[in-house]
């Protein structure tokens, strides 16, 4: 990446994350020096109820100029959360990447080399990637290839694995597509794709090394019906109601009040 001319922000979201955001913080910095391009990382608390916001402000003065640093007044949800941050960006490309390490950030520079090969607009980290090496419990491997059959039936995208927590974007693409997103939550990186894909951008897939920094919990009932439920609002939005369509008709036609209705 040193002969990456443009600027990357890189977009870490945290919530109640403590324990591990020092060195999360540390090693992304760590990382991208040695890249070599220009870059910026940029931290959201998202209304954490420990001491995340208040060792992120210790970080933010040992790294002036590189780490910035926003809050949520709550916790929003990981959808608001990048929404929110990507204001703030001054990227040519952004990065998301979550804020536990189970994805180390030197796999940024993977998801680079793809965007430049298959001349996509988006590469996403993929678990089911056939090159990827992936530690994880046999629960979220069967979850994981299952919610791909049923992205795959609603949407008919092509990617495997919409849910893994790196990815890059030319920014351009989010600014396009970030007004669109209602989902705040479990479905936001779906609907997120799924509304690219829509208006036509690349999307490409990259290999990961997962390596998990922590014991995984069981994924509860609620989780997953909540994870459904957003999904199939996405398919009612996109294929039945038309709504993301529209969303572009009012927008054209200057018809700000129609638009906020919308949304609503």
């Amino acid at each position: 990446m040193k002969t990456l001319q443009e600027k990357v922000s890189v977009v870490m979201p945290a919530y109640n994350e403590a324990g591990h955001i020092a060195a999360s913080v540390e090693e992304t910095i760590r990382t991208f020096r040695e890249f070599g391009c220009s870059w910026e990382l940029l931290v959201i608390d998202d209304g954490s109820s420990d001491a995340t916001y208040e060792i992120l402000c210790g970080l933010q003065k040992k790294y002036p100029g590189e780490l910035i640093v926003k809050k949520n007044p709550f916790n929003l949800g990981k959808g608001r959360a990048l929404k929110k941050a990507f204001r703030y960006t001054s990227g040519d490309f952004v990065v998301f990447l979550d804020a536990d390490m189970d994805l180390h950030p030197i796999q940024v520079q993977t998801l680079f080399d793809i965007l430049r090969l298959d001349n996509a607009d988006i590469v996403i980290g993929s678990k089911l990637h056939p090159n990827s090496r992936v530690n994880y419990p046999l629960e979220r491997k069967i979850m994981s290839f299952g919610y791909y059959l049923l992205v795959k039936l609603l949407f008919g995208l092509p990617c495997h694995d919409t849910q893994t927590g790196i990815k890059l974007f030319k920014s351009e693409v989010l600014r396009k597509v970030f007004p669109r997103i209602l989902v705040k939550q479990f479905a936001f990186d779906l609907e997120l794709l799924v509304n690219a894909h829509h208006l036509g951008y690349k999307i490409a897939e990259a290999p990961i090394v997962l390596n998990p920094q922590r014991k995984y919990t069981r994924i509860g009932s609620r989780a997953v019906f909540a994870t459904t439920q957003d999904t199939l609002a996405v398919f009612y939005r996109m294929r039945i109601l038309k709504y993301y369509d529209r969303i572009d008709y009012y927008r054209r036609k200057g018809m700000a009040k129609e638009f906020r209705r919308m949304r609503k």
